[in-house]
Formats: C-alpha cells, structure tokens, sequence
C-alpha cells in the first residue's frame, strides 16, 4: 500500500493522477451547479411554509421529495432518460454521444464537458506547481470550489453559504501550517476581504440607493484572504475589477444589455484569486515596482 502511493506520488505521476481526479470531480462539480441552487430554493420554500406562506404558494407534496447530491439519479431534462454509468463518464461519453441525449438527441451543454476538462487542469497544474502535499492538495479543492462558484453565479447571481463558508475555514485550517500564508497573515486576510467590499457594498448604496452586490462576494473575497493572506487581496481586487469592468463593458456594447442589468462579480473574484493563488508574488514583484 505505502509503495502504491510512493508511485503515486512521484512528480512525474502525481499531476497525472490529479487530472484524471480532476475529471471526475468535474463531473460531479456538474452536479453541484446544477442541484445547489435549487436545493437553496426549495429550502427558501420550506422556510416560507413553515412562516405560513399563503395556500398555493408552496407545492408540499413536491418539496418533500428527496433531493440533494445523490439522490435523484441524473436525467436528461428534456425526456427524463436516466443517465446510465457509460453515459456519464467525464468528456468521452459527452464526444461518443456527440452531445446528445442517446433517448431522445436533445442537445447536451457543451459546457458539462467544459467544467470537467477545467477541473482536470487545475488539478494537474496545482499538483505540478505543489507536489504531492497538503498544500498541492488544499490547491486542488480551491480549484475546485472557485470552478462551482463561478458557474452557480453566472446562471443565478449567487455565492451558497455552502461553498463560501467552508472554503473559508478550510484556509484558515491549511494555514495554520503556513501552507500558503502565515496563520495571522490569513486571519487579517478574512477580515480585511470582507470588510474591504462590505464598505463599497454600503459606500454605494449610501451614493445611488442600490446594492452594488451581494453579501456572497464579500464571503468569497474573505476566503481568498484566508487562503493566501492579506498581502493578496490588493492584487485580486485590482485584477477582478479590471476584468469585470472590461467583461460589463462587452457585454454591454456586444448583447445591448442594460446597465441596469446585474453582472455578477464571483466569477472575476474567483479568477483572480486562481491567478493570485498560482502567480501571485511574480505579479506582484514583476509589475508593482513598475506601478511606482
């Protein structure tokens, strides 16, 4: 067993290993995007019925059945075809298929095996770039929860507690070993990354009478800051905002989307703090002196 995982752990073996991981928790990071926010949802329902919604507002007999992770087994949602074992393996079944329902050839997002092949290169990067090691470890499941945040907030505009607030004490937890920043460097990064959008969030609301944002990127922008320390949150609040401001600019001269239309801020957090986590001191030694 020892020796089984000594040739696991072999730089030339490991990030191999990380990425077809990867491609498996990225089939299952499909899962998550897809259910979480509806799991949310019907939980906000229950919490509306037992408050005393008014009849026909909460369908009970709907809500009971059991519906999480696990259970239900997947289906195609346009024909309820159960997905079978060989249907679901990461990326081939989505090519054999040619992205097709095999029931009824409805057509299969693209994006499943997007999120499956993304999850498999973080993995196998972060295993390169760390080694076989509990940060190379603790690198991978931050790639992976960044992946579920951004999609879960582009389809919906939300950050779940569930997500954010583990990812939070997770960093807190690696660094208490100083795997990515000093434990005191982490700390003040949690506070600093929630406090820091917590007043624009109130700065602009005092300004314009509306929510600039959402609680969820103060939570998310804490995690960060307990994952790689205080000292990062400059650098990811500079590159999230340049992206975002240029992302909202296409997307409003490219799709005539209103301004008053929300854009969600996640997704550039949780880029930017991969960019941070992997590059950050080079970025930062590299371009700051040049900034003056």
């Amino acid at each position: 067993m020892m020796a089984a995982i000594s040739g696991l752990a072999q730089p030339q073996v490991f990030p191999w290993v990380a990425a077809v991981l990867g491609l498996c928790i990225g089939s299952f990071l499909n899962v998550v995007i897809h259910r979480l926010p509806k799991m949310m949802e019907r939980e906000w329902r229950a919490q509306c019925a037992e408050l005393g919604a008014p009849p026909g507002r909460v369908d009970a007999g709907a809500e009971s059945a059991a519906y999480n992770l696990v259970v239900p087994r997947s289906r195609c949602p346009s024909c309820g075809h159960g997905i079978t074992a060989l249907e679901n393996i990461p990326v081939l079944s989505w090519l054999v298929l040619r992205g097709k329902c095999s029931a009824c050839s409805a057509t299969i997002s693209p994006r499943y095996p997007a999120v499956e092949i993304a999850a498999a290169l973080a993995a196998g990067y972060a295993a390169w770039r760390y080694g076989f090691s509990l940060a190379g470890l603790g690198a991978m499941a931050f790639c992976w929860v960044m992946i579920a945040l951004t999609f879960i907030d582009l389809d919906t505009q939300l950050l779940p507690d569930d997500l954010t607030m583990p990812l939070l004490w997770g960093g807190l937890a690696l660094n208490l070993d100083a795997n990515f920043a000093p434990l005191s460097s982490a700390v003040i990064g949690a506070i600093a990354g929630y406090l820091s959008l917590w007043a624009v969030y109130w700065a602009f609301k005092f300004a314009t009478g509306k929510e600039g944002m959402g609680y969820g990127d103060f939570k998310l922008l804490a995690a960060i800051g307990a994952w790689l320390g205080w000292q990062a949150l400059p650098l990811v609040v500079l590159l999230s905002s340049i992206v975002g401001a240029v992302a909202g600019i296409s997307l409003i001269l490219l799709t005539k989307r209103g301004r008053d239309n929300p854009i969600p801020f996640g997704p550039y957090l949780a880029a930017a703090g991969l960019i941070a986590l992997f590059w950050g001191p080079q970025i930062t030694q590299r371009w700051l002196p040049i900034l003056g």
